[in-house]
Parts: structure tokens; C-alpha cells; sequence
């Protein structure tokens, strides 16, 4: 980051458990940032709302030409997408249609408009992070949709690391594969699970800005295992 310079960041999914706590990371570190999700997130700097539809490329269009508007020329230090969600459901359940459907909408979708928006918006040596899961490095017929739209943003992000992926100069594009993020739904819907083996959002929020500003950061393409054990977690590349 060139002295002087204002820093600025785009959070994907800025409304949600993850994303608030990124955007508030990063607005107590004096940062302009920019929210994408269907509601404002008031604690953002500005904020870009995503209309809801069934059609990619409309939705595609208008979070694009939107962000374009907030940003005009000015360029963003990090890109970070942490929109997503979980269904559960094998290959004969009635709402696999519907689950798939949601999975690709919120994991891919997003997925492959930051990456679109890091084409166009992200600095020479920023950084991108997309959000993948560990249970989709092998197969989850417990939770098919899921496993197939997490796996498919893992290769997404092993394609950006590709030198004619159209990413700027330097930059990386990371994935973060966590097991079960510590969040309010998790708590609720899961109230007798262990709660020491669940990952604090602000360890990601925290891991994020080191990264951000080139602390420990990992090569361009890496899927990084997020496993928290005993409340310690610790972070690994993914052996595939």
C-alpha cells in the first residue's frame, strides 16, 4: 500500500455474521469499506444492495455497474468475499433442486462476481478471498449441494492463481476453508455442540488484514484449512 494513499476494501456478503465483523474490523483500522449484500450495512462506508432474481448475469450486471458507480476510478486494497450459507440434504432429497439452487446462488454466484470486480477494482498486490469449506475437499453426500457449489469456488480460486487469469499484477486469490464458523444461526440452530471447536469471527477478520497487508499472507491459489480445536486455531494448506 503506497504511503498516503487511503485504504479501501469491497466486503461481499457485508451483512452477514462474517461479513459485519470484517467490515467492523476493518472501519477500527480507520478503512473505507464498501458492503455488498441485500440489505445496507449501516457500519459500512457505502453500500451496494443486490437486487434478488434467477437470473446470473442480471444480478451479475447490476452489482458490477453499481460498484462502478461507488468507485469510479479509485481501486481497493482487498476484495473479500464471505457471502455464502449451508443446506443439508443427499442425492434423493426433495429440496436438492432447491438447495442447489441456493448453494450456487450464494457461494458461486458471489464468488464469480468478486472475482469479475477484482479484474477491474483490486490493486496491483491485493488480495481477493473467497470462502470455500474443508468438508468439500472430499465428498459430502450428506449435503450434496453444499459440497458441489464449495467446491466448485475451490477451483475457482486455484484458476485465479493462473497468470492469464486476469487478476492485476501481484495480486493473490485465496480460499479460506473453515469447518463451522461461531456465529449466532450456528448457535441457535445447533445450541449442544461444542462450542471450543467452532472458529471466532474476528480470527477471520483478524486473518484477513494480516493477510490484507502482506503478514503471512499464503501464495496466490492456496485453499487454507480453518480448524479450531479446544478454542486454539490454526490455520494449514490444503493437500489435495
Amino acid at each position: 500500500m503506497a504511503a498516503g494513499e487511503a485504504s479501501r476494501a469491497l466486503v461481499y456478503g457485508g451483512r452477514g455474521a462474517l461479513g459485519s465483523a470484517c467490515v467492523r474490523h476493518l472501519r477500527s483500522k480507520d478503512w473505507w469499506v464498501l458492503s455488498i449484500d441485500l440489505a445496507e450495512n449501516q457500519e459500512a462506508s457505502a453500500n451496494v444492495v443486490v437486487q434478488m432474481g434467477d437470473s446470473f448475469v442480471e444480478q451479475a450486471e447490476q452489482v458490477t455497474e453499481d460498484v462502478g458507480k461507488v468507485l469510479g476510478e479509485k481501486k481497493v486494497d482487498a476484495i473479500l468475499c464471505v457471502a455464502g450459507g449451508w443446506a443439508g440434504g443427499s442425492a434423493k432429497a426433495k429440496s436438492l433442486y432447491k438447495n442447489s439452487d441456493l448453494m450456487w446462488k450464494q457461494s458461486v454466484w458471489t464468488s464469480t462476481i468478486s472475482s469479475h470486480l477484482a479484474t477491474k477494482y483490486l490493486k496491483e498486490g491485493g488480495l481477493l478471498t473467497l470462502t470455500g469449506a474443508k468438508a468439500a475437499l472430499s465428498g459430502t453426500p450428506g449435503m450434496i449441494a453444499y459440497g458441489m457449489a464449495k467446491g466448485a469456488v475451490h477451483q475457482l480460486c486455484q484458476s485465479l492463481s493462473g497468470s492469464n487469469s486476469g487478476l492485476p499484477a501481484g495480486a493473490a486469490a485465496v480460499a479460506i476453508l473453515p469447518v463451522t464458523l461461531d456465529t449466532p444461526m450456528n448457535r441457535k440452530s445447533m445450541p449442544e455442540a461444542d462450542f471450543s471447536s467452532w472458529t471466532p469471527l474476528d480470527f477471520i477478520a483478524g486473518t484477513f488484514y494480516d493477510w490484507i497487508i502482506g503478514k503471512n499472507r499464503p501464495d496466490s491459489g492456496s485453499l487454507i484449512e480453518v480448524v479450531t480445536t479446544g478454542g486454539k486455531t490454526e490455520l494449514s494448506l490444503a493437500h489435495l
